[in-house]
Order: structure tokens, then C-alpha cells, then sequence
């Protein structure tokens, strides 16, 4: 896990490896999904943006090679090279149980706290997503909360059935452009993931690094004499560098480079 393996690493398979790193990485920390706008536009005026910008960076990370930490030894040891191999929904619900199974009494004690919290992260990134759907509908059409709240859940729960009925009465295998098969929850992992977020996010750099002005972030995060100590780097980031690896990576979601 911590030890580089470059061994038959193509370009291919690395921008592969970016792809989904950046797909990982943009849910992780709310980039491009509107998350860190609604959020946002709630901090008071007294905030220190880089401290709170250091400590998302710092727990986040954290919080995930920890979780990897405790996670791929233990499949590793149970499952062998098989667990491995799985990931996403196949690791958390086919592999994971079958460790705490054998795992013994303990087991079943860790994997019912395990499957406890994964609910709760699963309800906090719900209520996360609908935060910012349900302001950006305050904000356009001037509904009170509950009404926007009640039209999001109801477009939530429609495309929630679709995806459910993806695994009998609507299931496909669809070859997808960056060479996966799918179903129609992988169509809508993709899309959102590979398609919409780079997009957006590439789009976010432009408005900010051109129209907006960089300026503006800056004088934000400065104020209340705080100190922006990245902001070359940030400036340099958004108007060339972010952008043109954004490209690449959504030119790679169509297997542009192979």
C-alpha cells in the first residue's frame, strides 16, 4: 500500500489510475457536485478559510489511508489476492461480510458497528447532496425550503428506483467508452463521475481563473488579516495547470489515449 510498484505501468494504465483517483477525489471533498458552494456561502465572516481549508485536507486524508489501513490488511489476510481485487460496492457488501464471518464473535460485533457507520455516511453525504440541490432551487425559483426539499426528494427516490430496477427488471450490460460493462447504476457512476464533474470542474476553473479573477478568492481567504500562503500556487493551479490535466482526464474517460 505504501510502497511505489511501477512494474509494467503504461500511460495508459497510469491515466487510468488518475481518472479514478480523481473521481474518488471529487466526491471525497464535494468538488463540482455544488457541495462546497452551499456550504460555503454559510461560513460567517469570521472564519479563517486556509485553517479550515487545512483541516479538510488533513482529516480527509487521514481519515482515508487510516480507513485503508485497517481495511485491505484484513481483506487481504481473509480473502487473500481474490479480496483484493474487489472494490466499491463488491468490497463493501461481498467481501467485507465474508471477513467478519470468519472473523468469528468478534467479527459480527465489528461488522454490525462497521455496516451502523456506513448508514450514517450514507445518510450524511444524502442530506450533503440535498443541501445543495435543495438551495440552488431556493435560490433560482424562490421556494421555501420544505417545498424544494419535498421536489428533491421526489426526484431522488425516481432515479433511486430506476437504479434499484437496474438490478432485475431494467438490466443491461452496456459496454461504457472507457471500456467497463455497466448497468445502469454504472451509466450513472460514469456520467456523473467521468463525464459531468470534470466538465464542471474545468468550467469552475475558467469562470475563476479568467472571468471571476483568482483576485477575488484571494481577497476572501485573506480577509480578517488571515494569511493565504498558497496563493501563487493557487493562482498558477486554476488559470493552467488544473484545467489542462482536467482535459486529459476527460479526454482519457473516452479512452482517448487507449
Amino acid at each position: 500500500m505504501f510502497i511505489p510498484n511501477l512494474k509494467g505501468l503504461t500511460i495508459g494504465k497510469f491515466a487510468t489510475t488518475l481518472l479514478d483517483a480523481m473521481g474518488q477525489l471529487f466526491f471525497s471533498l464535494s468538488i463540482a457536485m455544488g457541495i462546497m458552494v452551499a456550504y460555503g456561502s454559510y461560513v460567517s465572516d469570521d472564519s479563517d478559510l486556509g485553517k479550515s481549508i487545512n483541516h479538510i485536507e488533513i482529516f480527509d486524508t487521514g481519515i482515508a489511508v487510516l480507513a485503508g489501513v485497517m481495511i485491505i490488511p484484513a481483506v487481504y489476510v481473509y480473502m487473500g489476492q481474490e479480496g483484493l481485487s474487489a472494490s466499491g460496492p463488491g468490497l463493501m457488501f461481498k467481501v467485507l461480510p465474508k471477513v467478519f464471518a470468519q472473523m468469528g464473535t468478534v467479527g459480527t460485533i465489528i461488522g454490525t458497528l462497521f455496516f451502523i457507520m456506513a448508514l450514517f455516511a450514507a445518510i450524511t453525504s444524502a442530506v450533503s447532496v440535498m443541501e445543495a440541490v435543495v438551495s440552488s432551487f431556493c435560490d433560482a425559483f424562490h421556494l421555501k425550503r420544505k417545498h424544494a426539499t419535498l421536489i428533491e426528494t421526489g426526484i431522488a427516490l425516481f432515479f433511486g428506483i430506476i437504479v434499484c430496477l437496474g438490478y432485475n427488471v431494467l438490466y443491461f450490460e452496456l459496454k461504457l467508452p472507457n471500456g467497463s460493462v455497466g448497468q445502469v447504476l454504472d451509466l450513472m457512476d460514469y456520467i456523473s463521475n467521468y463525464i459531468f464533474m470534470p466538465v464542471i470542474a474545468i468550467a469552475t476553473c475558467i469562470l475563476v481563473g479568467y472571468f471571476v479573477s483568482p483576485k477575488i478568492i484571494v481577497d476572501e481567504v485573506e480577509k480578517n488579516d488571515s494569511t493565504f500562503r498558497r496563493r501563487g500556487m493557487y493562482i498558477v493551479m486554476i488559470r493552467y495547470i488544473a484545467p489542462v490535466l482536467l482535459g486529459i482526464l476527460l479526454l482519457q474517460s473516452f479512452s482517448v489515449f487507449g
